[in-house]
């Protein structure tokens, strides 16, 4: 192993270099792995978020150990890991109360460098916290919607499915998917996909949609109605950061259901609701930002025993090299769904995949 490595940086949206960095060192506690491949977020495309310029491009990165650190006792070399990007502390208020992912610390927790670079540096933290050696069973390209869909499933986990709900789920991008694809386990019965792109609606058919509402051809409202014995939806979850989407999926909920907020809106951007209507609906509003220990486990194990049809989601692959291509193909969330970078090239058997 040389002394430096591939990384992808993000310096700007437009700006995406391939650039030389050191290998990170380890201490006593801690591992380095050999990035085996690293899944793109639309989160990394929203300028405003959460940007440390430059930095690192990729958060969901499936690993194997090159590196064991002399007091680290529970990872060999050659273990093929999943790691969360961000974990959690046990011993402060907003985690005894359950909220992991609000608490200052998980967000200072990461992955040095990043996701999109050929190694990475595990903290002793990682280790104890969130950290899965992954079983034959499970590809790696499966692996890398861990990340993702344990922050679906952390959502699903307040949306109050009660067995046989119908579900509406608008915007189906990748994220969305997830929400289609895993409300089912949650006790939904009817699941209606929402989008403007007759390719995703398609997807979301194949992940588990048992409708469909394109509100570019028809009124959603009237539509939802039509599939769903003139009721709207017990749970709509929103995954388009935009306030028309946000306005469109309050539309949706039936009266005592809930609106599930499954992305941000920007910074500063107004959420005008009725007053009246808000108190006599009864709609409960919930939100989940990212994912906890909890979460991932409990998609690992769903995963393993085969309830997922993770590896249908990935629909690119990238060489490191092509990274910038690769961000440009997520920012314009056209017919992709999820991209995955591999730093150390793409294996033989996936490159006509």
């Amino acid at each position: 192993m040389t002394e430096m490595m591939k990384a992808a940086v993000y310096h700007t949206l437009e700006d995406i270099r391939i650039e030389t960095r050191p290998i990170p060192e380890i201490g006593a506690d801690e591992i380095l792995l050999k990035t085996l491949a690293c899944g793109l977020c639309g989160g990394e495309t929203m300028a405003w978020y959460k940007k440390a310029e430059p930095k690192v491009l990729g958060h969901e990165p499936i690993g194997e150990v090159v590196k064991v650190g002399a007091d680290v006792t529970d990872y060999k070399v050659g273990d093929r890991l999943f790691i969360n990007h961000h974990v959690g502390r046990v011993d402060s208020h907003l985690s005894r109360r359950g909220h992991f992912t609000r608490d200052p610390f998980y967000s200072s927790m990461k992955l040095d460098p990043g996701g999109v670079c050929e190694y990475y540096r595990v903290t002793a933290q990682h280790l104890r916290m969130d950290a899965h050696k992954l079983p034959e069973s499970i590809s790696t390209e499966a692996a890398v919607t861990i990340e993702p869909w344990s922050c679906v499933m952390s959502g699903l986990k307040v949306c109050n499915i009660q067995p046989g709900d119908t579900v509406a789920v608008v915007g189906a991008g990748f994220m969305g998917q997830g929400f289609v694809h895993l409300a089912p386990l949650f006790g939904a019965g009817k699941v209606i996909a929402l989008d403007f792109s007759n390719w995703r609606l398609e997807k979301a058919r194949e992940f588990g949609a048992t409708h469909t509402i394109n509100p570019r051809n028809e009124d959603a409202v009237e539509a939802l109605r039509a599939a769903n014995n003139g009721r709207l939806a017990d749970t709509v979850i929103v995954i388009a950061p935009f306030p028309q989407a946000w306005a469109q999926a309050e539309d949706l909920v039936e009266v005592g259901g809930t609106l599930h907020l499954g992305a941000p809106l920007a910074p500063g951007t107004d959420w005008v609701r009725d007053g009246a209507k808000s108190y006599f609906d009864q709609i409960t509003v919930t939100s989940r930002y990212s994912s906890d220990h909890t979460d991932t486990y409990s998609y690992i194990r769903l995963l393993e025993a085969g309830r997922i049809k993770a590896d249908e989601a990935i629909s690119h692959r990238f060489d490191i090299d092509d990274s910038a291509e690769a961000f440009e193909m997520l920012r314009k969330a056209e017919k992709s769904l999820k991209i995955v970078v591999y730093p150390h090239g793409i294996p033989e058997e996936k490159k006509n995949a």
